[in-house]
């Protein structure tokens, strides 16, 4: 099938992790993409800022996008969990965000546990998700992303830890963001303003994470690029990886990719 649209991480893909500067010829691909009017859709698990913080620092990065075309988990987040008594972990940002939308914050009787990414998480935190979750709340993820990097070093991320609560209390999980699948129907929603025709074995996924990302996406049908310009650090990391989720293409950043597509390899 002919490639027709993108959907692109940003977090690692489009800004380092690091100084959350753009990244070497990503300023490029988007824009070419935008001339070109070809759809693309930045697809991000950001939650540290509200959504349209994120756009506006996106923005004056030099990035050249329509409200359109970009999706984050908070922009869908009451789908999966209505506003409810939740224990929520994540950033000060994150916890104003949700109590400006009707949940209430409350980590001793909890419907749901909500993990969102956060500084540091210690022990008792964790020891306090496993009792709300044995007496009966949901454990949700806002996103399933597998590792993240700062300061030079790599952590678990929200998917590491979802499942390692799993497999503490027995229970299954839900996600909001990445790589949900209904979070890439609810991208794929906003593609078709773009393009009503698009399916998802015309699209591709490029993003840096591996397992947190392309892996969802492939199973929505989706062609996969992996880029190293974030949690992966070389292409002997990214083969080794690739071993138990193989991506259609592995390269150095997003325009080393669309200067591979222009020349009609892909």
């Amino acid at each position: 099938m002919p490639i027709k649209g993108f959907m692109i991480d940003v977090q690692g893909t489009l800004i380092d992790d690091i100084e959350k500067k753009p990244i070497a010829g990503s300023l490029e691909a988007i824009a070419s993409l935008k001339k070109k009017n070809i759809p693309f859709l930045l697809v991000t698990n950001n939650t540290k800022l509200e959504s349209v913080e994120f756009r506006k620092y996106l923005r004056k990065q030099g990035f050249d996008f329509d409200d359109e075309q970009y999706i984050d988990p908070l922009m869908v987040l009451e789908s999966t969990l209505p506003p409810c008594v939740v224990a929520a972990y994540g950033t000060e940002p994150f916890l104003h965000f949700l109590k400006k939308r009707g949940y209430v914050l409350d980590c001793k009787s909890p419907e749901a546990v909500l993990l969102s990414i956060k500084e540091s998480f210690c022990s008792n935190e964790f020891a306090s998700m496993i009792e709300a979750i044995l007496s009966g709340a949901d454990l949700i993820g806002m996103h399933e992303t597998s590792i993240y990097a700062k300061n030079g070093k790599r952590y678990p991320g929200v998917g590491a830890l979802l499942k390692m609560l799993s497999f503490a209390t027995g229970c299954s999980y839900k996600v909001v963001g990445k790589p949900s699948r209904d979070f890439y129907n609810a991208a794929m929603r906003k593609l078709h303003e773009q393009d009503s025709s698009i399916e998802f074995g015309e699209v591709v996924m490029i993003s840096d994470d591996l397992f947190g990302d392309l892996g969802g996406a492939k199973k929505m049908g989706m062609r996969t690029a992996l880029v190293l310009s974030g949690k992966i650090a070389s292409f002997e990391e990214a083969r080794n990886l690739a071993q138990k989720e193989e991506p259609d293409w592995i390269v150095s950043n997003v325009l080393e990719w669309f200067k591979f597509y222009d020349r009609g390899a892909a």
